[in-house]
């Protein structure tokens, strides 16, 4: 096992020079799946193309997960400009909210502002204007269509 550990590491190492780090765990992996599927080996083939393509396809596998894992993972490289800098930005937020609610008629702009902002259920917002759930349900609905729209066409 020795010697095979030897040959997976070169090759490896060769084909993952941009992380060094993850060698040694991709070839605990290629051992591990050579002992399993030991019984599978085919005496006519070379021994090393058998062990390479089993690592071929760890090391594919591995790929995949990595970039997976890079895709959600995205660096920040200007994170000051990612995040707020100032509790005024908190408070530009809530006026520009409020403004573009302005636009909504009353019972959708209060249907929102209860269901969305503050939390309340459906129920809770029924109650609170004296409109059947199902029409709470619909003046949100109505409404996030129209800011929506609203916001695409630059209102």
């Amino acid at each position: 096992m020795q010697a095979t550990a030897t040959h997976l590491r070169a090759f490896l190492r060769r084909r993952m020079h941009r992380w060094p780090d993850d060698v040694e765990d991709l070839v605990q992996e290629c051992l591990l799946a050579i002992h399993n599927q030991r019984l599978t080996y085919d005496s006519e083939v070379p021994l090393t193309s058998w062990m390479y393509a089993i690592a071929k396809y760890k090391l594919i596998d591995w790929m995949r997960r990595h970039a997976r894992r890079e895709m959600r993972n995205e660096p920040f490289d200007d994170a000051h400009e990612l995040f707020s800098s100032a509790d005024t930005d908190a408070a530009e937020a809530t006026r520009d909210l409020q403004k573009l609610l302005a636009l909504l008629p009353e019972k959708q702009r209060a249907a929102i502002a209860h269901t969305k902002l503050d939390g309340w259920s459906v129920r809770e917002t029924s109650s609170a204007l004296n409109i059947s759930e199902a029409s709470v349900k619909v003046a949100v609905h109505r409404g996030l269509k129209a800011l929506a729209t609203k916001l695409r066409t630059g209102i």
